[in-house]
């Protein structure tokens, strides 16, 4: 009869340490944790969660405070705007349009830009030269020029916002892959692939891009809170999602009007796209820590 082995806790835990998780990281990271796991299931139920219509305007309940000041009312926890939207339920919806955004544009980013990464560093020659240049030429471009040009040609819309930020988020992943790409090429397994007569495709996507993963996947991480910010800045400056859309950046944008009389319609959003963005950067920095295997030798 088979022998069921049991591993034990001393194992089981320096295994931990191995893969750059200890009990104290936990604990910091429970906080992070909790508020991205708030952040995608309100994005995703915000329709279930919120009270009230997002875009429901009545006057007679404008500008209500929160419930935590004088004058604010339970209904409206984090108070009303200056339309009187319950701002509670904006915030809701406009976590949607944020885990949208980041849901569609990382990977698209990551793909396109990995793809063109791959092709350069392998080819070399002209293809190298081509692509890169059609780096630099992305680099060069004016983003915020760039998308007001877009906004007025075709208008506002999530649409337009999410091809506005794969459009100047590629090149990054590009740029990041083709020097990985330059240095495993020179590898041994890489050059007894080529002497085994494995072809190019082979070589690229069964031995080179696993070897580059963890950076894509951390690269993605940390492209989080800057896909965030990115929405948000092009909704405050009014060239993002379509008037009355809930958007946190939108929200400040209207809210900046009021706020010598009511300081919580550009509060509100504001500490959601901080929070937001400080966990994405804190995990994304602990992924980074737990995948990279030179970090985790430092420590």
């Amino acid at each position: 009869m088979a022998t069921r082995v049991v591993a034990q806790p001393a194992a089981i835990l320096r295994r931990g340490v191995r893969l750059g998780v200890s009990w104290q990281r936990l604990v910091l990271l429970a906080p992070a944790l909790i508020i991205l796991g708030a952040f995608l299931i309100v994005g995703i139920f915000a329709n279930l969660l919120s009270a009230y219509d997002p875009e429901e305007i009545v006057l007679i309940r404008r500008l209500i405070p929160p419930a935590i000041q004088e004058g604010g009312s339970w209904a409206h926890p984090l108070g009303t705007d200056n339309l009187g939207r319950d701002i509670l339920s904006r915030v809701m919806y406009g976590a949607r349009v944020s885990l949208l955004v980041v849901v569609i544009c990382i990977p698209a980013s990551a793909l396109i830009g990995t793809f063109i990464g791959l092709l350069a560093g392998w080819r070399l020659g002209w293809w190298d030269r081509l692509l890169m240049r059609l780096v630099d030429v992305q680099l060069a471009l004016p983003a915020l020029l760039f998308a007001l040009l877009i906004s007025v040609v075709f208008g506002r819309s999530l649409l337009n916002v999410i091809l506005i930020i794969i459009i100047f988020s590629w090149s990054g992943y590009a740029r990041l892959v083709r020097a990985d790409v330059l240095s495993l090429r020179e590898q041994e397994f890489v050059i007894s692939a080529q002497a085994s007569g494995a072809s190019d495709q082979r070589i690229l996507f069964r031995h080179i891009l696993p070897n580059i993963l963890n950076t894509i996947v951390i690269m993605a991480t940390l492209d989080v809170p800057a896909v965030i910010l990115i929405e948000a800045a092009l909704s405050f400056l009014n060239i993002g999602v379509a008037p009355g859309t809930p958007s946190w950046g939108a929200m400040i944008s209207e809210g900046r009007n009021f706020m010598t009389i009511a300081w919580w319609p550009i509060w509100m959003p504001g500490i959601a796209i901080l929070l937001v963005s400080l966990t994405g950067n804190l995990m994304g920095d602990w992924l980074r820590d737990t995948l990279d295997p030179r970090l985790r030798n430092v420590r």
